[in-house]
């Protein structure tokens, strides 16, 4: 990376949610060793603390919020957080999300409400939180995690693709309304390393994602394309990436 990208990195205020684990965690990883002023954001606040210190033993400047994005006064009191410590919010990374996968079928409405409260409101919560301090600043940088399912649906995926679709058409319309100065990014991966296989309670999909997953490239691929939307001069606007293990058809 040359200077003058770890320039438009360094000292710029980033809010992580699902940051406690997986591609969060990594993703404050990345950005620590690039200056980024964090703001990690999880349910789980021994696992925040525990990444803050790591972090901070690189030097980084890192601050913890407990949060649970399906409660939107929450959400709203992480970005209050955020600017009440660093007196402003360059990147939101929407980022917390859930997959327990299952036919329509097995009638899992229970798991179907959790994954649109967690997939699809989290991440409207965290842009209308984040929108007008943005508005205010008249910069700043959305970065929306929907998934090669968000593109592509197969057996057992219905609710949790259309969950990703939604996300895909919330960070479309927001990249078109929000203006100039405002950046939209969606990023889209496949079998990446994380905790999401871990929510598939349905025996038969459990052992088709657990397959699929064999194959799963680490999580430091999506920090890193994180990094790259961020580090783009403010003119450069990367609206969307979609990752895949290379040996990854769907």
């Amino acid at each position: 990376m040359s200077n003058e990208q770890n320039d438009r990195i360094q000292g710029k205020v980033v809010v992580i949610t699902g940051a406690s684990s997986g591609l969060g965690a990594e993703t404050a990883r990345h950005l620590a060793r690039r200056g980024a002023r964090l703001v990690l954001a999880a349910r789980r606040q021994e696992r925040l603390d525990e990444l803050a210190r790591e972090l901070k033993d690189l030097g980084a400047e890192a601050t913890v919020k407990a949060t649970d994005v399906t409660d939107r006064g929450q959400v709203e009191a992480l970005v209050k957080h955020a600017t009440d410590t660093y007196g402003r919010l360059d990147v939101m990374v929407n980022n917390a999300g859930l997959m327990p996968l299952s036919p329509l079928a097995e009638g899992r409405v229970d798991e179907w409400e959790q994954m649109i409260d967690v997939n699809v409101k989290g991440v409207m919560y965290g842009i209308h939180a984040a929108l007008p301090v943005m508005n205010q600043q008249q910069s700043g940088h959305f970065i929306n995690l929907s998934s090669v399912a968000g593109h592509v649906v197969f057996p057992g995926s219905a609710v949790y693709s259309a969950s990703k679709f939604a996300v895909w058409a919330l960070s479309e319309g927001l990249r078109k309304e929000a203006g100039p100065n405002i950046r939209t990014t969606t990023l889209s991966p496949g079998a990446v390393q994380s905790e999401l296989p871990q929510s598939v309670g349905h025996d038969e999909t459990a052992k088709q994602v657990n397959d699929l997953y064999e194959m799963a490239i680490p999580a430091d691929s999506v920090a890193r394309a994180i990094v790259y939307a961020i580090e783009q001069p403010a003119d450069v606007d990367i609206n969307e990436i979609i990752l895949r293990p290379t040996a990854q058809e769907m």
